[in-house]
């Protein structure tokens, strides 16, 4: 088994579908990393990593927003795909089987973890917004611990 652990940025709210009865929730996750270059320029590249997570949890989706950093991890799959100009274009999909919310921009972290692992609502820090039990829409049955 392979597995792809990916911390970014999400690069635009998410998108959840349900497809034959199944529920996915669709995001892209960027990660950038600074460089230099052989002549000492300070360069940067930026990796895009397409990701479904096939859930019944969909509480997280709402906050899946466009600055989001999150902590995804699952299988990776390369998918190609033909171009407008003829030639062969490749991505990198990862198969989320956990996701977690780390925080988004000008905030400190915190969130929601949730995946195989069992999981739920963490504790906030910062000047973050702790969901109220009314706004919880999935099981609270699995505790995480």
């Amino acid at each position: 088994m392979i597995k792809l652990q990916v911390i970014g940025n999400l690069g635009k709210d998410c998108v959840t579908n349900t497809v034959n009865g199944k529920n996915v929730i669709n995001f892209n996750v960027a990660h950038t990393e600074k460089f230099r270059d052989a002549q000492g320029n300070q360069k940067d590249k930026t990796i895009w990593v397409e990701c479904a997570y096939w859930t019944d949890r969909t509480g997280i989706a709402p906050y899946l927003k466009k600055g989001t950093q999150v902590y995804a991890e699952g299988t990776p799959e390369v998918r190609t795909y033909p171009k407008n100009d003829g030639t062969t274009g490749v991505s990198l999909t990862l198969r989320v089987q956990s996701v977690q919310l780390l925080g988004s921009r000008g905030e400190s972290g915190g969130g929601y973890s949730g995946g195989s692992e069992g999981g739920g609502y963490a504790a906030q820090a910062g000047p973050s917004r702790v969901p109220s039990a009314g706004e919880i829409n999935e099981p609270i049955d699995d505790l995480p611990f």
